[in-house]
């Protein structure tokens, strides 16, 4: 059977066809999307649950030998934590949150992968470590669209965005999709196509047109920002090969995680010191604060644990005017809570795109401790990121040479009514603006796609 499948820097999701339609799977309940993060109460158990679920053969084999130390931990892991099977210490989504803030310094948390999967000078360990953990967030869903749908999933495309990255596009698109293809194969997919979001997402929609037209496809997702500019509608939607109705593409590793974490560097790190005066004259050294909420970012993140980096703030609690802030910043480095601060910025994100002012409760660091931001401040902080955003519209729209006639916008992070400011400005108010399912269009349209490419087999 085929499915499509947007594994999602903030979500995950499966679509397939049903009736001629394609439908999104519930994974949860009646929810089709699970947030895309993963708690392991030993990091060894991930390993051997893909270890577990690979038929016997070389193949198994090989990865046994070549995650051998790894293995041997994970049975000590097993007997340390008295349970029988490493699926009782892996925890998926929402339970992956729930179990990450309860305890953030026992276990193994990992959000949002797909933001690494691309990064320049990755190790083979690293890789083979994305290999397993994107496996296995993989397999999680699988496994779950196979009880509903009782069946055995064996085709599937998944989505990917432009650019996993800015810098050395071409080199990190070879290393993502490498990575995102192993772990397919890992998991039982036999056949694995590749198609860019934004135009999956353009799919989607198409199957609503009544007429031709161009359309602006703009997905800004949790990890990224891709633009495509589409030929769409009945006399193109039949065509297996669609290259030449592709006008302009661009993408750049811009999303809602980067706004997450500009809020909370900008608007919630002041009340952990980072602005607070030095004795001796100099400013307060930045990159402790962010390399802290900087939580898409292995190197920022090693930084900000390493010895250097708690020398560095011992040194500063002697030089420091406002010793409670700092003390508060270092309370919330060793508590490890600095992904719960970034997603209460997250919730804050959300809230002001409805909202005045919004008050972030971080009494998990300080009783009573709730900064506030007004939609002003949040707009003002944001500004950078969404000239970003237009620039990329306007690239798109460049290389295309044509303006369009719709703006179809999707992506969880396209809700924001900042996005919409911005393609405003940047068209005038004529322009058609349609909003897809911003967080399922991705999956459907690549669930239209599967039924192109695996239908007829």
């Amino acid at each position: 059977m085929f499915v499509g499948f947007d594994y999602g820097t903030s979500n995950c999701a499966m679509s397939w066809l049903d009736q001629g339609r394609a439908a999104l799977i519930p994974l949860y309940g009646d929810d089709a999307f699970v947030p895309s993060t993963l708690y392991a109460l030993e990091r060894s158990f991930i390993a051997e649950l893909i270890a577990q679920q690979l038929p016997d053969g070389d193949t198994k084999i090989d990865y046994a030998r070549s995650r051998s130390a790894l293995l041997g931990q994970a049975r000590a892991g097993k007997s340390e934590h008295d349970i029988d099977q490493v699926r009782d210490g892996l925890f998926f989504g929402s339970e992956a949150i729930a179990h990450y803030i309860g305890a953030p310094g026992e276990g193994y948390f990992i959000k949002s992968p797909k933001s690494f999967l691309g990064a320049s000078g990755l190790r083979q360990q690293s890789v083979d470590f994305f290999e397993d953990v994107v496996a296995a967030m993989m397999l999680n869903v699988k496994t779950r669209a196979e009880q509903y749908l009782q069946k055995e999933i064996t085709q599937v495309v998944i989505g990917r965005p432009v650019n996993f990255q800015g810098v050395n596009a071409q080199e990190s698109n070879q290393q993502a999709q490498a990575i995102l293809a192993a772990a397919g194969k890992r998991i039982g997919f036999t056949d694995i196509e590749f198609l860019f979001e934004p135009l999956a997402a353009g799919f989607d929609f198409e199957t609503r047109l009544t007429e031709n037209k161009t359309v602006l496809v703009v997905d800004v997702g949790g990890g990224t920002t891709d633009c495509s500019m589409v030929l769409m509608g009945p006399q193109h939607i039949q065509q297996l090969d669609r290259a030449q109705d592709f006008l302009g593409h661009t993408g750049e590793r811009i999303g809602g995680n980067d706004f997450d974490i500009q809020l909370a560097q900008k608007i919630l790190m002041p009340h952990f010191g980072m602005l607070s005066p030095l004795k001796t004259g100099l400013p307060m050294p930045l990159m402790p604060f962010v390399n802290a909420m900087a939580i898409n970012d292995i190197g920022a993140q090693t930084e900000f644990y390493d010895l250097k980096t708690k020398l560095l703030l011992e040194r500063l609690t002697r030089e420091t005017h406002e010793l409670e802030l700092l003390e508060r910043f270092i309370r919330m480095r060793e508590g490890k809570h600095n992904f719960a601060v970034v997603r209460e910025a997250e919730l804050g994100k959300i809230a002001l795109s409805s909202q005045a002012r919004h008050s972030f409760p971080l009494d998990f660091i300080e009783k009573n401790l709730a900064p506030e931001c007004s939609a002003e401040d949040y707009a003002e902080v944001s500004a950078q990121l969404l000239q970003k955003i237009a620039a990329l519209i306007s690239e798109a729209t460049q290389q295309a040479s044509v303006q369009p006639h719709i703006v179809y916008i999707t992506g969880g992070s396209a809700k924001s009514p900042l996005i919409r400011k911005v393609i405003r400005e940047l068209f005038g108010g004529e322009i058609a603006i349609v909003d897809g399912d911003h967080f399922g269009s991705v999956a459907a349209g690549l669930g239209v796609w599967a039924e192109r490419v695996f239908g007829e087999n």
